[in-house]
């Protein structure tokens, strides 16, 4: 009896002895984790992303963006919201779905100062597909009482998988929530892969989680709003910097994309509700939220609502928080929302 148990004993310390044995070759075997950064340009613009891993996911980051890209471009003749733009009997896929979905909301929330059916007027003052195109002539009132009749939310819905329009000139602009989007998107592709510590940065909308490779939470710049037109060399200067975890962040603001019709600045920024270019002190807004896609739709909307109204609706929102710099007699004057801190700081 006694000799039995001793044998299993035994058996049972060399059981676990081999078992260690692997377990510490498997482990050998195992990379450690490193940070990596794959950097690359799509949408017209730039995209930085950091992250801690095993190995490096480039090729799936790639292959994400280029499935969002069949989506969500405007610029992609055979992306989905093209097809929906061109009125080809289209369904419509589970990215275009999300967009839309947040759109309709933020659009109720911002009392209709975001729109994505804005395409028309942005296309008109040369800030749409047809990019840099800027218009030969002043665009008369006419013109813009015209083009607002098939602007409007209202004018769209979603019906089993399809969009339905209640005028075939009405045209979707999905670019105010796209970027945010994206890094929502890649965010969850890192998550999916076990990763912890990153940072996903396109034309500078942000998701962050954990810390960077030195440990430290990441630094993020909020840029100062100095008036430089699309195509200079945009300035580096920095309002503030930011110390951060666990984020997502979208910036929207009118002094960089914007031209002059005469003496008469014409910022990207379209009002869908008056269908010109807004003209306020608003420089800047910043806001954060739960998705990257509702904080840059935000953002958009804060730049159309001018500071007050601004404030007002990020207070509505409960999910988020801004901070808005404003020409002040011409100096910069920051304001942000009672839940800024606590949404930075958390």
């Amino acid at each position: 009896m006694i000799q039995a148990n001793k044998g299993h004993t035994i058996g049972a310390l060399v059981a676990m002895g081999i078992a260690a044995l692997v377990l510490y070759l498997f482990d050998e075997e195992r990379p450690n984790p490193s940070y990596y950064l794959n950097q690359g340009k799509i949408f017209g613009t730039y995209y930085s992303i950091r992250y801690e891993a095993t190995c490096d996911w480039e090729d799936s980051i790639q292959a994400a963006l280029q499935a969002f890209d069949n989506s969500l471009s405007m610029f992609n003749p055979h992306s989905t919201l093209s097809a929906i733009n061109a009125n080809r009997d289209t369904i419509t896929d589970a990215l275009f779905e999300a967009m839309f979905n947040e759109a309709a909301s933020v659009y109720e929330l911002s009392d209709g100062a975001f729109d994505i059916t804005v395409a028309p007027l942005v296309n008109a003052f040369g800030f749409g597909r047809w990019r840099g195109s800027t218009p030969k002539q002043a665009i008369s009132r006419q013109t813009i009482d015209s083009l607002l009749a098939f602007v409007g939310f209202e004018k769209v819905q979603l019906v089993d998988h399809r969009i339905v329009k209640a005028d075939p000139r009405v045209q979707l602009d999905g670019g105010a929530v796209a970027k945010g989007q994206s890094c929502d998107i890649i965010a969850a592709l890192l998550e999916r892969q076990g990763c912890t510590n990153y940072l996903v940065e396109i034309g500078g909308e942000i998701v962050s989680r954990g810390v960077n490779a030195k440990g430290e939470p990441w630094h993020i710049g909020i840029t100062k709003p100095v008036e430089e037109s699309a195509g200079s060399n945009q300035s580096s200067e920095l309002q503030e910097v930011l110390k951060v975890n666990d984020i997502c962040m979208a910036t929207s603001g009118n002094y960089r994309n914007f031209y002059y019709d005469g003496e008469q600045k014409r910022s990207h920024t379209i009002d869908p509700r008056t269908g010109y270019p807004v003209q306020h002190s608003l420089l800047s807004a910043t806001v954060v939220s739960s998705s990257c896609m509702r904080a840059d739709a935000l953002a958009t909307a804060c730049m159309v609502l001018g500071a007050d109204k601004a404030m007002e609706m990020i207070e509505r929102a409960g999910d988020a928080a801004c901070y808005l710099i404003v020409d002040e007699d011409g100096e910069m004057v920051v304001r942000t929302s009672k839940t800024w801190k606590l949404k930075i700081e958390n």
